[in-house]
């Protein structure tokens, strides 16, 4: 069913729903920044609520009901997964087309800003080993973008215009 390589063209549009976390995914990275931070797991979380080992282990979003109302609206999509935004979303694309993403499009959730400014994490290494706040992307045609965000509204995952398809 999907993706609908045949059906992409430069200029579709990448939609992204907003992620709980780092999913499952950068947790050897993640241990590495732990240890060079000085805190324990058990230690009060410089960017939540709970321990440090608490907020790294949020439960990862389920994203099947909020696409379900979209399936038929959709081209593509990509669960970001090991490999970050920039390894999994060329997945779903056909030879020819790559995302360009806008990376300002969605505020970086506290945690990855913590993971690169404690870890001296370069940009380019955060886009490949973490979601950075966006755990799905979905291709959709231009003038499908306002129809397939109303739809995903009710289920309470916040979604964001991230970018669009280019030719390679």
């Amino acid at each position: 069913m999907l993706p609908r390589m045949d059906q992409m063209a430069a200029g579709d549009v990448l939609i992204g729903l907003e992620s709980s976390g780092p999913h499952s995914n950068g947790y050897s990275l993640i241990r590495r920044v732990v240890e060079r931070s000085g805190l324990s797991f058990s230690d009060p979380s410089p960017f939540g609520e709970a321990s440090l080992g608490e907020s790294l282990l949020a439960p990862t979003t389920i994203y099947v009901e909020a696409v379900k109302p979209v399936l038929g609206d959709i081209l593509g999509l990509a669960h970001i997964t090991g490999g970050g935004l920039t390894d999994n979303v060329p997945r779903m694309l056909p030879d020819g087309l790559v995302p360009e993403f806008d990376f300002g499009a969605w505020e970086r959730p506290a945690v990855f800003t913590w993971l690169q400014e404690t870890g001296g994490i370069e940009e380019a290494e955060m886009r490949r080993a973490f979601n950075c706040g966006i755990g799905l992307v979905l291709c959709v045609k231009p003038d499908a973008v306002m129809d397939v965000l109303t739809k995903l509204e009710p289920a309470g995952i916040p979604a964001h215009v991230i970018g669009q398809l280019a030719p390679a």
